[in-house]
């Protein structure tokens, strides 16, 4: 099997951001963005997707991290787009659905060369330590427009807003890892009647 590994950099006056992706890994991390929380969160889909993620960011943090993260949201999803290749043989769907005490959420993937979000998450409080919440629906739209897949976010339910964002990135990590592993009887093959993704 072709290794599935990509390095994408991406720079603009406001980012310098450098993103290596390897989708049949160990579930490694590297981060270093300037942003605990979202390192935290990316940390989620390595683990829980088995991908190796190695992010080193630069961002116009002084003014706030919208940029930033934005931007390792876009990367991210160039990187990972790189490292498919043309998706044949991949499952191209993936689900989870993942608790943390109170909270449940339920993430759905679809690689299907379309962009699309439905985020559904409505957080209790507006920051989680130092990060804004709002951050989160910035980075996953960052993600879809450049991975180019489907990607439907719903929070069930929760109280507890770190439970909440963690059960998020751990189903999206969870569903990104099933709609990327090679399916044994569609070796070759790919998944769509059109015959390209």
């Amino acid at each position: 099997m072709t290794e599935r590994k990509a390095t994408v950099k991406r720079d603009t006056l406001e980012t310098r951001i450098e993103v290596t992706v390897n989708l049949d890994g160990t579930g490694a991390s590297r981060f270093q963005t300037g942003l605990p929380f979202l390192d935290h969160m990316m940390d989620q889909i390595a683990r829980h997707g088995m991908i190796d993620i190695d992010i080193q960011a630069e961002g116009d943090l002084h003014i706030d991290a919208h940029h930033t993260a934005e931007d390792i949201g876009i990367t991210l999803g160039q990187a990972v787009a790189k490292a498919i290749g043309d998706k044949r043989g991949i499952r191209r769907y993936g689900h989870a659905y993942v608790p943390l005490d109170e909270a449940l959420s339920r993430v759905v993937i679809d690689f299907s060369g379309r962009p699309g979000l439905e985020y559904y998450i409505d957080f209790p409080r507006a920051r989680i330590g130092d990060f804004d919440v709002d951050l989160f629906r910035e980075f996953f739209q960052g993600f879809v427009n450049h991975a180019l897949v489907s990607l439907h976010i719903d929070n069930l339910r929760g109280r507890n807003a770190h439970h909440i964002a963690e059960t998020v990135f751990k189903a999206f990590g969870r569903a990104v890892r099933m709609a990327l592993e090679m399916d044994p009887r569609m070796q070759g093959i790919m998944p769509s009647t059109k015959g390209s993704l």
